[in-house]
């Protein structure tokens, strides 16, 4: 789960990072008020579950109230990557000498934390890395030992020369590391991390991912869940016991088993088409579950053709025919569907099918490619 940058700070404050003043807004009249309670110049900064805000016009500085009010009111309601602008965070402007990157985030193929920092703050890592791999340090940590001091002295000195800005940075480190062990993240970003030209280093941003795999044993985070655009479809599906996430293509993709619905989503694009989603009704015959699955899917403008890729073994074929007549007879969709149904109970499950006039195809190929062309015809 990603939190917004607010919410972020939150936890960056409750762990002793220093972070600057801040309020979130949720109209001009309110951005208005806050950036007068604080009486300086501030940032109006959009508040969605995406990067790229500044670059798409959501971060903003202001120098006076009323400045801060015009640029909330240009700012809220607008599309980010489509995410929806509801809140803006305004902060304190910092009067900044350096910026830095620092995180702690997991290191998949190596199974432990990895602490990653650069003394180039302030634009993308990835950036970086491309572009100067020298500026990049990643240390890996071992979670049994976790973070030892030569680990900080190590970063800081990578980051920093002057030595009692080094000092800060290993507390800001240790407390980051502590934070992201504790709280069951993912990723702990601070960037840019800066140095004020009082020789103070603040957390100018914050990005924070829970594991959602560790949520339940963090009932503390559950005020933090904030679903906008794609996030709340993902979310309902979940509900209905569907794993979904939503893309930008075409074709309305509805598989059983993850591995099954990469190898649709692939065989899509090599055909030349665009999968709309990753959809897995998972291994249930229960007919309710394709009918949320349809529905979701035709809640997408973009859908001009829906596939299923169905593979019978626990799952029965003639469940989830069932399950498709219904959700037909229902929702009356007005794009075509191309369906593969193979295994258990296959024959009942065509049978099914054909007696409402939807055709069933036997192969992956086949359906991908009628597919890809009703959704061109479309």
């Amino acid at each position: 789960m990603n939190l917004h940058e607010y919410q972020a700070k939150e936890l960056f404050a409750q762990a002793g990072i220093p972070i600057p003043k801040g309020k979130v807004a949720q109209t001009p009249e309110e951005a208005f008020q806050i950036a007068s309670e604080f009486g300086q110049t501030v940032v109006v900064k959009a508040q969605v579950h995406t990067g790229g805000r500044g670059k798409a016009g959501g971060v903003k500085l202001a120098q006076t109230p009323e400045e801060a009010k015009e640029k909330a009111t240009a700012i809220l309601g607008m599309d980010i990557k489509n995410y929806t602008v509801e809140k803006v965070l305004i902060t304190e402007a910092a009067d900044i000498a350096s910026e830095a990157y620092l995180s702690v985030t997991l290191d998949r193929e190596f199974k432990m934390p990895v602490i990653i920092a650069s003394p180039a703050g302030g634009i993308e890592i990835e950036e970086v890395a491309k572009q100067t791999p020298e500026k990049v340090l990643k240390l890996r940590v071992n979670p049994l030992t976790g973070l030892l001091p030569y680990h900080a002295r190590q970063v800081s000195g990578f980051l920093y020369a002057d030595k009692n800005i080094r000092k800060q940075a290993e507390e800001i480190l240790k407390k980051l590391y502590s934070l992201y062990f504790l709280a069951d993240l993912t990723l702990a970003e601070i960037n840019p991390l800066v140095v004020t030209k009082k020789n103070e280093l603040v957390a100018l941003d914050a990005k924070v991912s829970i594991d959602d795999n560790a949520l339940d044993r963090h009932p503390e985070f559950e005020k933090y869940k904030e679903f906008s655009g794609a996030e709340k479809i993902e979310e309902e599906a979940k509900k209905a016991g569907l794993s979904f996430v939503k893309l930008d293509g075409s074709i309305g993709c509805i598989v059983n088993g993850a591995g099954l619905a990469m190898a649709t989503m692939d065989l899509v694009k090599f055909y030349g088409g665009n999968p709309a989603n990753f959809l897995d009704i998972g291994g249930s015959s229960n007919p309710e579950k394709v009918i949320a699955a349809m529905k979701i899917i035709l809640a997408d403008p973009n859908v001009k053709a829906i596939c299923f890729n169905i593979f019978g073994g626990i799952t029965r074929g003639d469940d989830v025919a069932n399950g498709i007549v219904k959700a037909v007879n229902t929702l009356k969709p007005k794009v075509p569907i191309a369906i593969r149904l193979v295994g258990t109970n296959e024959e009942l499950a065509k049978e099914i099918l054909r007696k409402v006039n939807l055709n069933v195809y036997s192969s992956m190929t086949e359906v991908v490619k009628k597919a890809i062309e009703l959704s061109k015809a479309a």
